[in-house]
């Protein structure tokens, strides 16, 4: 199986760290906050990598190489100018393939079981079943949630149905989602995710662990002693 970490934007809320290092790049807990991601990967046994890039791309290229140093396979996904969730995903396509794939934010800083994810994936048909999310409780920057998260596990696109929770940026798509989303143009994963959710062809579970969207400076040094206990161990 592949995944896919989202890595094109241009962190406005960070600036002016972000003004010449890409957020990705960013330390926390002695390593690139994306990095965090490629060892929980690698370690679940994702190894094939897609990374999609625009703002400062060529350093996150030159930092991570073809993934080696970290015991993956990176391909890159290179975008003039960032192109959304959807266009992104729409435009590596190619390099991601035919069976479904995880995805997941290149911002947060998480302790999600990929492996988990993983099996969730493999279990989307293209038909039924195009993308299962994982969803965490509404953090206090974001206190009405995006989705709600009913009894047979099915996604309502109101978090007023069920229980309200937020996407937490990671989940696992079908390419069959994305195949009316034209490639190297912009597009947001939210409308696709809503038109699938009326249908009932989209599943969710919620993650209670550590969940920390890195968005703030204030966030970027939470994550970073978070990661600090990490390295530690």
């Amino acid at each position: 199986m592949k995944a896919m970490i989202l890595a094109a934007g241009r962190g406005e809320r960070m600036r002016p760290l972000t003004d010449h290092t890409p957020k990705p790049l960013l330390n926390v807990g002695g390593e690139p906050l994306i990095a965090w991601h490629i060892k929980r990967l690698a370690a679940a046994g994702i190894t094939d990598l897609v990374i999609n890039h625009a703002w400062l791309g060529e350093r996150i290229e030159a930092a991570l190489g073809d993934g080696a140093g970290y015991g993956v396979r990176i391909a890159w996904s290179r975008e003039g100018t960032a192109l959304e969730t959807a266009g992104g995903i729409a435009t590596a396509l190619p390099l991601l393939g035919d069976a479904p794939f995880i995805v997941v934010n290149g911002d947060v800083l998480t302790d999600i079981d990929f492996a988990t994810l993983a099996d969730a994936a493999a279990r989307l048909d293209g038909r039924a079943s195009l993308a299962h999310l994982l969803l965490v409780a509404n953090p206090p920057h974001h206190p009405g949630g995006d989705f709600g998260l009913m009894a047979d596990g099915r996604l309502s696109a109101s978090p007023t149905d069920g229980v309200g929770l937020t996407f937490s940026g990671i989940g696992a798509y079908h390419p069959a989602l994305f195949a009316a989303t034209p490639p190297h143009q912009p597009a947001k994963l939210a409308p696709l995710l809503r038109a699938a959710m009326a249908e009932g062809r989209v599943s969710g579970a919620r993650h209670d662990g550590l969940w920390l969207d890195v968005g703030t400076v204030d966030r970027l040094a939470e994550a970073d002693a978070i990661a600090r206990g990490w390295a530690g161990r």
